[in-house]
């Protein structure tokens, strides 16, 4: 029971605490620092790498969190504390040391923050980590006063009032924690059956098929890889819905509250259950909006700002139940100085029971928020926000049903036109959209259970520790939710604060488009090689117009006809070549050049195929060559084809890397000598290449037009991806590669390059 005057310091008590380095674990560990000077902390600090306990404090103490309290204490203040007062406990709720046996109040804070983790990595670290906790705990000796930190919709699904008490479930929360944690074996066995792998290999085989083999290999293991996470996680959806939650995360919440009771309370030790709603950023202490990173509301805040939730599920009348950090600190550390005389008590720190925010009156102050302050939109314009209308949420979801089908729709038509800078426009619009649209998608499917809730969180228990605080402590140590202006909160101190980093991130340079960012200045340094690709990059052709120049400049355009019709007729045997391998599809077109003189084709070559290619060859691309060359690179030009057939340009370059076809008293016999150097044979040219040459890959350059050459572009640290087909666009994109539009050059300009670089 809540005493009538209820403690406010903590005098020389030894606190341990786990999730320090967390958003509530940061504040509580200042306040302990900047309030209970004469406290002793022991934290629980997980080693990074190489960097230890005592780095990683050091690192967290010059977070914002501490500025007021460093700033006061000076430099040796900090340094003082850091020996006399916080001790490092190394290790994990994974696998608890040894703990002291002299701990007073131990503040139990530490858990997954995710709504929708694989359920194995849900009850392992709140489950496990709470199970780790209390026996660590028994097995010290120590007795102290343990304040577990839960969250208060560890009640699941329901509606109306729920009192502040021990929950009502009768869940076997230890057989469930066995079948959690070993569901991934399950469904990893699962994803290795034929059925499955089969299914990953052909969907890999489609998309990366061009690449070569070991890049399907690889899209397959991610695709499985992922399977067996998306499974996980709905594992843990499902399993906690079936059970009444909301979500894995809450239901591993309340088995850890379960955890506490049996494992401490049962035992003789004393418990606070303290459980906090949606925390978000402080109202006063250490500083008016801090906020350490996104929470909860945040993500949606935001998004509504930037003008991606055009409607959203929520019921208007549903109450948002948000907390300011410091008030959650302030009700744990007053919970910690008063600890119960038997049975445990349980804290709700929320605002719904005695100063509810509808969600409609939310929404007002995020539109006007955002209507005074609109967030900046690409270009120099301004996001225009929507005005929500709460039609429900199975209109909702059947709305985002219909577009992502028109979505998808229209992608799949795209991806089969001819890549154009249109083109490619349209996909990354697309692609925007299809972000936009998962957006909203995993925003209504995470915040339903907290939109569209019915429920009310008693709070007489954390109003009585509040009122048994002393008068003149209130305002510091406080946490009055009745005395909360929440127009006054979100407007001047929570969306300017999680609005900051947004707008900051927003106006970065590298925040504009990848065709229209400026090209960089080459650096000038000799371990650095440029490679080309030739067909589709540096010329605007491809094998079939090479052969159709071979026959017309060498065998007069009465040939041309005969050669085209002959193409036709091989054409879907050709197309479903390419389509299996890049290789496949060399090999079988080179063989129409079976029976050609070697002498002929040379002759031809140096005649009108080199003015027809020269026509054909992109200004550009002559020109960053001339760059690279100038900068003291070394460039390379490459093609799965014969060399004889790259003369007209090789002069541009250092060095030419093609195939050559077998000869035999001097006629063409139709088959290369070497496989051809296309996808990963490039890659591992490439890297060959660079190690025999002693050239830097990560300083290196490589421009190619192909989905097939993504092996070997993302081995380089400059990828260009010029006149990019629609698979290469949409993957350079996604990891803000440059996409080149190099358009061909008119003959004379080209020819004038080629003298001055050969001259």
């Amino acid at each position: 029971m809540t005493p009538k005057r209820a403690a406010t310091e903590l005098g020389r008590a030894h606190v341990f605490l786990t999730g320090g380095t967390g958003f509530v674990g940061q504040a509580i560990l200042e306040r302990l620092l900047s309030s209970h000077p004469e406290t002793t902390i022991s934290l629980l600090v997980r080693t990074k790498g190489s960097a230890g306990g005592d780095d990683r404090l050091r690192t967290l103490l010059r977070k914002p969190v501490f500025r007021a309290w460093r700033e006061a204490v000076g430099e040796e203040g900090v340094e003082a504390a850091v020996r006399d007062r916080i001790r490092i406990v190394e290790g994990g709720l994974g696998s608890v040391p040894a703990l002291p046996g002299d701990l007073d109040v131990v503040i139990h804070s530490a858990s997954t923050v995710s709504f929708d983790p694989p359920i194995d990595q849900a009850f392992d670290t709140n489950v496990g980590g709470a199970i780790g906790l209390y026996e660590a705990l028994r097995a010290s000796g120590s007795t102290p006063h343990v304040v577990h930190v839960s969250t208060c919709y560890v009640g699941g699904l329901r509606k109306g009032v729920v009192p502040e008490a021990r929950l009502g479930h009768e869940v076997d929360w230890r057989a469930e924690y066995a079948a959690a944690t070993s569901a991934r074996e399950r469904v990893e066995l699962l994803s290795r059956q034929s059925e499955q792998l089969r299914a990953f290999m052909e969907r890999a085989r489609a998309e990366h098929g061009k690449e070569g083999p070991q890049a399907v290999a690889r899209a397959s293991e991610e695709a499985r890889v992922a399977w067996v996470t998306a499974a996980l996680v709905d594992a843990g959806r499902t399993r906690a819905e079936s059970l009444g939650w909301t979500d894995v995360y809450t239901l591993t919440k309340a088995f850890a509250e379960r955890a506490a009771e049996e494992l401490w309370a049962a035992e003789g030790g004393s418990l606070s259950v303290v459980r906090p709603a949606i925390i978000e950023s402080a109202l006063a202490h250490p500083f008016p909006g801090w906020i350490d990173g996104f929470k909860v509301a945040d993500p949606l805040i935001l998004a509504y700002g930037r003008g991606l939730l055009p409607e959203f599920p929520g019921l208007p009348d549903s109450v948002l139940d948000l907390i300011p950090v410091d008030f959650v600190v302030n009700a744990i550390l007053a919970a910690a100085a008063n600890p119960p005389t038997g049975a445990p008590e349980y804290f709700h720190v929320s605002s719904g029971a005695s100063n509810p925010l509808p969600f409609h009156r939310m929404f007002e102050n995020v539109n006007a928020y955002f209507t005074a302050n609109p967030m900046p939109s690409p270009g120099d314009g301004e996001v225009r926000v929507p005005t929500w209308r709460f039609p429900g949420g199975r209109k909702v979801e059947r709305a985002l049903r219909r577009s992502r089908t028109r979505l998808e729709r229209r992608e799949r038509w795209l991806t089969r036109l001819p890549s154009t800078a249109r083109t490619r426009a349209q996909l990354a619009e697309l692609g925007t959209k299809r972000s936009d649209l998962e957006t909203l998608e995993n925003f209504a499917e995470l915040y339903r259970a907290y939109v569209q809730t019915e429920i009310i969180f008693d709070d007489t228990n954390t109003r009585a520790l509040h009122a048994a605080i002393p008068k003149k402590a209130q305002a510091d140590r406080g946490f009055d939710i009745a005395a909360i202006d929440w127009e006054d909160y979100l407007q001047r101190v929570h969306f300017p604060a999680i609005t900051t980093l947004t707008r900051a991130f927003a106006r970065r340079p590298e925040a504009t488009g990848t065709e229209r960012r400026p090209v960089a200045e080459l650096p000038e340094r000799t371990d650095v090689v440029a490679v080309f690709d030739l067909e589709g990059t540096v010329v605007d052709t491809n094998l079939v117009q090479q052969y159709l120049w071979v026959r017309s400049a060498g065998w007069g355009w009465t040939a041309w006809p005969a050669a085209v019709v002959s193409i036709l007729a091989q054409l879907p045997g050709l197309l479903r070549a390419e389509r299996r391998d890049r290789g496949e599809f060399i090999r079988t077109f080179l063989r129409r050049y079976e029976g050609m003189s070697q002498a002929r084709l040379e002759k031809t070559v140096r005649g009108g195929y080199a003015d027809t290619m020269l026509g054909h060859t992109a200004t550009a691309a002559l020109e960053r060559a001339a760059a690279h060359r100038a900068a003291g690179h070394r460039t390379v030009l490459v093609t799965g084809s014969i060399g004889t057939l790259a003369e007209p340009v090789a002069g541009a370059f250092d060095e030419v890397v093609a195939g050559a076809m077998h000869v035999k008293d001097d006629q063409l016999t139709g088959y290369l000598a070497r496989p051809p150097i296309v996808d990963e044979a490039r890659a591992n040219w490439l890297r060959q290449y660079a190690e025999r040459g002693g050239y830097d890959l990560s300083a290196s350059y490589g421009y190619g037009d192909s989905h097939a050459d993504l092996v070997w572009l993302e081995l380089v640290g400059h990828p260009h991806a010029v006149n990019p087909d629609s698979r290469l666009a949409r993957e350079a994109g996604r990891r803000r590669w440059r996409i080149d539009t190099w358009k061909r050059g008119s003959r004379s300009a080209n020819r004038a390059l080629m003298v001055a670089e050969e001259g």
